[in-house]
């Protein structure tokens, strides 16, 4: 049966936009019409460089009827004021990670969801890439028994070398809680269910950065929120998750993620990635065996392709059609809600209970 076609306008054109048009021309269905930007010379140009038919501001983009749904890549400060005009405007939207930045601005942005009777998904979508989904389906077959604990280790992405102003990611809304959490969080949630409480502390490791990227447009940068924090994580089904959260660690041995169950370990590949070796090793086994896929890989592993997106975009287009929507705003919100907690025990020195749930999302396999 043919996918029904929509038309797409993406609302910014910054850093991660040629990732969101070369990963949606792997569906023809999804077809971009229009750029929207508040700097409109940047918007011109990005619609020249991919042959995209409409450009203009961001008020345009908004009122171009042929748009059904707006993929959101504005700067997270502003995800939850653009998120709900959109909304507000009929359109559909998605929008890049994090659904916002406090859980005050969350909640609004539900609110209008549900006001409007529009479909709003989010990022992260690499949950619904064949590693996270691997790691699901031997979770769910038994293959280590019952969960029990897990860990997860952010490392530094090394931005102030590759990003010409990385000044966001130093300032409320950034950080590696909101930067690299979401992907991370993300994952145990589809894979372990709902977080329940949280206990961290946190601090700033160096004050000030030295920018070093080619083309930079700042040569340092004034920290001013936490960027080293540890934190222990239980969910509702009891599982304790330890986590290191950390723009401080620029090279470690650690694991991304790994899941500890009664008979066994399963072992993660990179959240940011779709794809990726998801190794399992029962007790009793003298070595690891890496699991064969539950999916068909969305791009090349060890290539520019696992930095591309689309799959949540294809996700909501999906939901608009009537499927399952995975990638959902209930989800976004409880993930949101798990790392603006995870910030407030830290600063607070207190553990803190979440107030938000949501169901595992369904899995893109059969057992």
């Amino acid at each position: 049966m043919a996918k029904q076609t929509h038309r797409i306008g993406i609302l910014g054109s910054g850093n991660i936009f040629g990732r969101y048009v070369t990963g949606l021309a792997r569906y023809p269905e999804l077809e971009i019409v229009r750029v929207g930007d508040i700097d409109v010379a940047r918007a011109k140009q990005a619609a020249a460089d991919h042959a995209i038919p409409a450009w203009g501001d961001d008020s345009e983009l908004y009122a171009d009827d042929s748009v059904d749904i707006v993929i959101n890549l504005t700067p997270p400060v502003h995800h939850a004021r653009t998120v709900i005009t959109a909304l507000e405007a009929g359109k559909h939207v998605y929008v890049e990670k994090p659904l916002a930045t406090t859980v005050t601005d969350g909640e609004a942005v539900l609110a209008a969801a549900a006001r409007t009777g529009r479909v709003l998904g989010s990022a992260p979508d690499t949950f619904l890439g064949s590693a996270a989904q691997t790691a699901r389906k031997a979770i769910d077959s038994g293959s280590i028994g019952t969960p029990i604990g897990a860990t997860a280790f952010i490392g530094h992405s090394k931005a102030e070398t590759w990003h010409p102003n990385p000044a966001f990611l130093f300032q409320p809304g950034g950080g590696p809680v909101m930067d690299m959490g979401p992907y991370y969080v993300a994952i145990l949630v589809n894979c372990l269910g709902p977080v329940s409480t949280i206990s961290a502390a946190g601090r700033i490791g160096v004050p000030q950065r030295t920018v070093t990227a080619p083309g930079r447009t700042v040569d340092t940068i004034d920290v001013t929120i936490p960027t080293h924090t540890g934190a222990v994580l239980t969910f509702a089904s009891g599982v304790i998750a330890t986590t290191q959260m950390s723009f401080d660690v620029w090279d470690s041995d650690l694991p991304y993620i790994e899941i500890y169950g009664s008979e066994g370990t399963l072992s993660l590949a990179n959240p940011n990635h779709f794809d990726g070796d998801v190794r399992v090793r029962r007790h009793g086994d003298g070595e690891w065996t890496v699991l064969e896929p539950a999916l068909e890989l969305f791009g090349a592993v060890g290539t520019r392709e696992q930095a591309r997106r689309g799959l949540g975009v294809r996700d909501l287009a999906d939901a608009v059609e009537g499927g399952p929507h995975r990638a959902n705003a209930a989800f976004a919100f409880h993930v949101l809600e798990a790392l603006c907690s995870l910030e407030d025990s830290a600063q607070q020195g207190r553990s803190v209970t979440l107030t938000s749930s949501c169901e595992r999302p369904q899995a893109l396999f059969t057992v």
